[in-house]
């Protein structure tokens, strides 16, 4: 068994690998969009799982990591493609993916669903949010948590993107992950002595005032979301 210690002698973080291999397990063998449970209800259920101690706060900050990471890869395959088949060379800009959608609307399928990690966006994602939102403090602390807020603008920036330029339906459970996104990448700025500039999706975005249609499961409009609106309201207070 391995462990890993950071910070002084009076507020060691010790954290086990092993321990956290085994919940990682559990909580993808508990959760699924199999399940005939709804994703919300599923992600409610698994956030106090994650939330328990310190190995559980860092296989939330893991399920970030891993979606973010293979979402990447995933969108890199998908333009690396298509700059073969072209002829023409496509960059692929971790910090800007909504440029990408802008220039390739709905060619470009979204990079969230069936990652090779087995985490999905609306049930682990979202539960994983929810209790980084929680202990942000002490999330910001643990080993490995130094790209957590860009991993999470990135995963904000790849569940938005497809809504203005994919003609992507906004779902209840899209819109929902979204906010809470916003939410918590906020809390985890607060934690920073010096937080970096916020990336080029979230200032074109807040420059908007655009309000977008939100559907349930029977494509009905059950309300709205207005992205712009509400990053301004939270990253500039």
């Amino acid at each position: 068994m391995r462990w890993f210690r950071r910070g002084s002698a009076d507020n060691q973080i010790m954290l086990d690998p092993g321990r956290q291999q085994a919940l990682v397990q559990e909580i993808r063998q508990r959760f699924s969009p199999s399940a005939r449970v709804r994703f919300d209800e599923q992600a409610a259920a698994l956030a106090p799982m994650l939330g328990t101690d310190d190995n559980a706060l860092a296989v939330a900050v893991r399920i970030v990591r891993d979606v973010a990471e293979e979402a990447y890869a995933d969108v890199y395959a998908q333009v690396s493609d298509v700059s073969r088949r072209s002829g023409h060379q496509y960059a692929v800009d971790r910090r800007n993916y909504r440029a990408l959608w802008r220039h390739f609307g709905p060619h470009l399928r979204t990079p969230l669903f069936n990652l090779p990690c087995g985490f999905h966006p609306y049930i682990h994602v979202a539960g994983a949010v929810a209790v980084i939102g929680v202990h942000p403090a002490r999330v910001m602390k643990l080993p490995g948590a130094n790209a957590l807020l860009a991993h999470l603008l990135e995963i904000l920036d790849l569940t938005t993107s497809g809504w203005e330029f994919g003609s992507v339906p906004v779902g209840t459970d899209a819109a929902h992950l979204a906010s809470r996104l916003i939410s918590v990448s906020r809390q985890v700025i607060d934690t920073m002595d010096e937080p970096p500039p916020l990336p080029p999706p979230v200032r074109e975005t807040m420059r908007s005032n655009r309000t977008t249609n939100v559907v349930d499961a029977n494509n009905v409009v059950v309300g709205g979301i207005n992205l712009g609106a509400d990053m301004r309201r939270i990253f500039l207070t």
